[in-house]
């Protein structure tokens, strides 16, 4: 099972990725990065797509009937992804389910042009789903 490093390069991997990181949204810090960053700076960019993370996840009107238990217990945000689009590319934060109650989501910035916005969700989820945290 591959760790954040090699889940990053096999996220940069899909056609059309610019950048990619592994955040944190409960404290906004990238776990990981790897490409560019759409404001030039990953840190920042990590903060930013937390906000809007922790926004999705934490609203009962995406939570359906709120957190439910992932096959291995802990419970799990009921969102699985965030997806915003821009003149230029899409966002798309997948978030990660972990054998421990984790906040964390894996962010991918697609160039729209050179991108498959849904080849890049199916792929994502994949990824997600085989990302180790230690």
């Amino acid at each position: 099972m591959p760790g954040i490093d090699e889940c990053l390069i096999e996220v940069m991997r899909l056609p059309g990725a610019r950048g990619a990181s592994v955040v944190d949204w409960t404290s906004g810090l990238a776990l990981g990065t790897i490409g560019e960053s759409p404001n030039g700076d990953h840190e920042a960019t990590a903060a930013e797509t937390a906000e809007v993370a922790r926004m999705a996840a934490e609203q009962p009107v995406f939570a359906q009937a709120g957190p439910f238990a992932g096959p291995t217990g802990p419970p799990v945000p009921a969102v699985e992804d965030v997806i915003v689009t821009t003149a230029p590319g899409y966002h798309i934060l997948r978030f990660v389910e972990t054998a421990f109650d984790s906040s964390v989501f894996l962010h991918l910035w697609l160039d729209r042009s050179e991108g498959n916005l849904a080849m890049a969700r199916i792929r994502l989820g994949e990824i997600a789903e085989r990302l180790v945290l230690a």
